[in-house]
């Protein structure tokens, strides 16, 4: 090969890395077979000509989720492994209730950016920028206000009124993953050693036990 073209040849091999993604869908859309045996990234196709509108139809978003619980939050998320016809699509929605002060604790989302609607309430939300710089986004929400978590940052939202609060969000993945911190932390199965958490968060090893009991109370 010419040394001309083996250049052209390495610029769109590197072009092709640079601008590589999630492949597009190659048909009119792809319903997850939920029984399949066979394991793929995402779920496998079920066949076209089987597909009904219930494929592509979820009810239930209507429903307040239960709140009772210690941080007094829930979500009721709808993916592709609750709405088959989301397969291959990149997208899920999810309805997110939080009672009076309840919180959703800071988490991360590895594999999709949200974006937050808030419909009753009102929420403190914020996300952390990545490191050196750790910056704290945060920003008071009303109802009708959006705002967006970037993919893999750690985010919360915070219900700062003493009335129940309700949000719509969306998510850029057909399963965008869920990393609690705190669980992460303080119920990781097998457990972290005490030794790492404590150099790690500079704390005693009272503390760490401690903080381990109450999280699991």
């Amino acid at each position: 090969m010419a040394k001309g073209g083996f250049v052209l040849a390495i610029l769109a091999l590197v072009a092709v890395q640079c601008y590589a993604g999630d492949p597009s869908p190659v048909q009119d859309f792809c319903v997850g077979d939920l029984n399949s045996e066979i394991f793929v990234n995402g779920l496998p196709c079920k066949n076209p000509k089987l597909a009904t509108p219930d494929d592509f139809f979820f009810s239930g978003l209507d429903k307040p989720g239960n709140t009772e619980n210690k941080v007094g939050f829930n979500v009721t998320l709808v993916n592709a492994a609750r709405l088959p016809g989301l397969n291959t699509f990149g997208i899920s929605i999810a309805r997110l209730d939080y009672a009076p002060y309840g919180l959703n604790p800071p988490h991360t989302h590895p594999r999709g950016t949200e974006v937050l609607t808030v419909l009753e309430g009102t929420l403190l939300v914020g996300f952390i920028s990545s490191s050196p710089n750790n910056k704290l986004f945060l920003k008071t929400l009303h109802p009708g206000d959006v705002f967006i978590f970037p993919v893999g940052l750690i985010h919360f939202q915070f219900n700062v009124g003493d009335s129940p609060a309700v949000a719509i969000a969306g998510l850029s993945s057909q399963n965008p993953g869920l990393i609690v911190i705190a669980d992460a932390l303080f119920d990781s199965n097998p457990p972290i050693p005490d030794d790492v958490l404590e150099k790690a968060l500079q704390v005693d090893k009272e503390i760490i036990e401690a903080l381990k009991a109450q999280h699991k109370v």
